[in-house]
């Protein structure tokens, strides 16, 4: 019989589906990274979100594991290689949240052009001031976003009905729909007005966006982070905010996160991106929606059931 760890609590689809298979499902969301070394070489898959790491030591261990699969997308959490090298397959189910992170960026921008955080925070202190808050449109800017894969191309997809011009870069080649156009990463800094990274965390990601990459944007420019903590320098961010380089933040993702995301480490930049009103901060919850928790166990339960049939 395959037994399957879950190391993560995930939608119950994803546990009935996988049990009328046949399998046998193994509950674990609360032993360490140690305690599942010791278990590890009786599965032959297992299923994770972000709450361990799944790196060599733990593989050397899985001496029966066939695959894992990442309910989520992104996979830095993951050994890729050493994987690979063991011939375990690595599954995980971007197309799952990607809708939800489309909207989700899309609400953050525009909830920063048009001071609605900041308004509501004002009414609720009594203050109600119209002149201050007049906002921006989104019409005749242009958008850059980084990084063409399932939630870039979904943020691309909100935005073509509000009559503005989207660019895109990606490291591989990418069919570009009728209203985007793939460009080198210096037409990004030259023509933008708002920047969307959309990017896993890889070595080349990693502070992607520092003072560097900021400063050496023709524009000052609005930027929006739905990917991962790590690709941008907040330090970095921070003091273009200051120098007014960077006209305002969306960020869903912090770079001092713990690694499973549950957790933030304080700090002084992170207490004022808290306190800017040119800021608007949501707690790693862009792809988090009840409809992409039934996605993606969905979609994760069908490579499961593929990988089976080969």
């Amino acid at each position: 019989m395959v037994k399957i760890l879950h190391l993560d609590e995930n939608h119950e689809i994803l546990k009935n589906g996988l049990s009328e298979l046949g399998f046998q499902n193994i509950f674990d969301f609360t032993s360490d990274k140690n305690e599942i070394e010791k278990i590890i070489g009786q599965f032959h898959g297992i299923v994770i979100r972000s709450r361990i790491s799944i790196d060599s030591n733990l593989l050397n261990n899985a001496k029966n594991l066939k695959f894992i699969a990442r309910v989520g997308s992104g996979t830095e959490n993951i050994d890729i290689g050493c994987a690979k090298e063991k011939g375990i397959v690595v599954l995980s189910a971007g197309e799952g949240n990607a809708n939800a992170v489309g909207e989700h960026s899309l609400s953050m921008l525009l909830s920063l052009f048009n001071n609605i955080t900041k308004s509501n925070n004002e009414i609720n202190n009594n203050i109600w001031s119209r002149e201050e808050n007049r906002g921006l449109e989104l019409t005749n800017k242009t958008i850059g976003i980084i990084g063409y894969g399932n939630t870039g191309r979904s943020f691309a997809n909100k935005l073509s009905g509000f009559n503005v011009k989207i660019l895109f870069h990606d490291i591989i080649e990418k069919r570009a729909d009728n209203f985007v156009k793939q460009v080198t990463i210096n037409e990004i800094k030259n023509s933008c007005d708002v920047i969307s990274l959309h990017t896993d965390l890889n070595k080349s990601s990693k502070y992607l966006i520092d003072k560097s990459f900021i400063y050496d944007c023709k524009k000052s420019f609005y930027l929006i982070n739905t990917s991962r903590g790590e690709c941008l320098k907040t330090s970095d961010l921070v003091y273009a905010i200051k120098d007014g380089k960077v006209l305002g933040a969306c960020l869903d993702v912090i770079e001092n996160e713990s690694s499973s995301f549950e957790n933030i480490k304080y700090d002084d930049d992170l207490n004022f991106l808290k306190m800017s009103e040119k800021v608007i901060l949501t707690p790693h919850i862009a792809g988090w929606t009840f409809e992409s928790k039934i996605k993606l166990s969905e979609i994760i339960l069908e490579k499961i059931k593929q990988l089976f049939k080969r």
